[in-house]
């Protein structure tokens, strides 16, 4: 009878209670700041980080896990028996963390000789619970008995079409993580200047700039609608920081302009506000699939 685990990294953001209920193992990455390393899950919670990031003239700045600690988690599962393991990481084009567990894959014949533990690695191209949530629907369904090649290939043709709207309403980490140039972002912010950024594929990329907090959000519903044909079946998570006024107002407009209520809201982790600021709302939506060569009918 087949075993089968769970694995991600904490740049999911898969909260406790989900990750509990469908046996996902969640691995914390990594946060220096001020001089100190904190691990993320463990050493604070989300509002401390965010307070720490208001507080701090520093840049906070995250770690790949390493070799190493993949290749331990791994022969964990081998010696506690299982005969698979579904391990989705965060965007290889923002972190080494997939290659680091390529090298763990190799490494792990040398520590578990002959071990038949098959690894089922996914780079989710994105970041948050826009792969975290649908890792924790791939470990709903096989729980439930579905097949898990099945449930493989509806995850990963899930991950093909995600796409991320993402508004900061102050440019000051990106100026501090380098994301923008400090005169920019003076003058941003000086004149209220909000940047309108997609992430599609793991590249970003600012799409508009509008002026005044009261325009954010309707520049990014406009977004959204011209990426998808029909924004009234379209699936959609609300993200947030910090504040939850700006998080309820979304999730009012999104709820008025899309005809339907969000699958799930969620708190932004330490790995993407290192890079946004604690000052952040974002629209995951499932747009379009960019690789449909792979969704073919196969010739008789």
């Amino acid at each position: 009878m087949n075993k089968i685990g769970f694995l991600t990294d904490s740049g999911s953001d898969i909260p406790v209670e989900l990750a509990e209920r469908y046996g996902i193992d969640v691995i914390g990455f990594p946060i220096h700041l001020d001089g100190k390393e904190y691990l993320e899950r463990r050493d604070l919670t989300n509002p401390q980080f965010y307070e720490m990031m208001r507080a701090s003239s520093s840049v906070p700045t995250t770690a790949a896990i390493t070799q190493l600690q993949w290749v331990e988690i791994y022969s964990r599962y081998v010696d506690e028996g299982y005969t698979d393991l579904v391990h989705v990481v965060i965007n290889s084009g923002g972190s080494s963390t997939l290659n680091n567990a390529i090298k763990a894959t190799e490494m792990l014949a040398e520590e578990r000789p002959g071990h038949t533990l098959k690894i089922h690695l996914v780079d989710s191209h994105t970041y948050s619970m826009t792969f975290g949530w649908y890792l924790c629907e791939c470990a709903r369904k096989v729980q439930n008995g579905g097949d898990l090649a099945l449930c493989l290939a509806e995850l990963e043709q899930k991950l093909d079409k995600m796409e991320i709207c993402l508004a900061a309403y102050s440019l000051k980490q990106m100026k501090k993580s380098g994301r923008v140039s400090a005169a920019a972002a003076v003058v941003g912010d000086l004149l209220g200047i909000r940047p309108i950024i997609s992430l599609n594929n793991g590249i970003s990329k600012v799409e508009n700039k509008v002026r005044g907090d009261a325009a954010v959000q309707p520049a990014m519903v406009k977004w959204v609608r011209s990426r998808v044909e029909d924004v009234k079946t379209m699936p959609y998570m609300i993200a947030y920081t910090s504040s939850e006024e700006r998080r309820d107002e979304l999730v009012k407009l999104c709820k008025k302009e899309f005809g339907h209520p969000p699958m799930i809201v969620f708190q932004l982790g330490g790995v993407v506000s290192a890079n946004t600021g604690p000052d952040a709302v974002a629209i995951v939506y499932e747009g379009k699939p960019r690789n449909l060569a792979a969704y073919e009918p196969e010739l008789p």
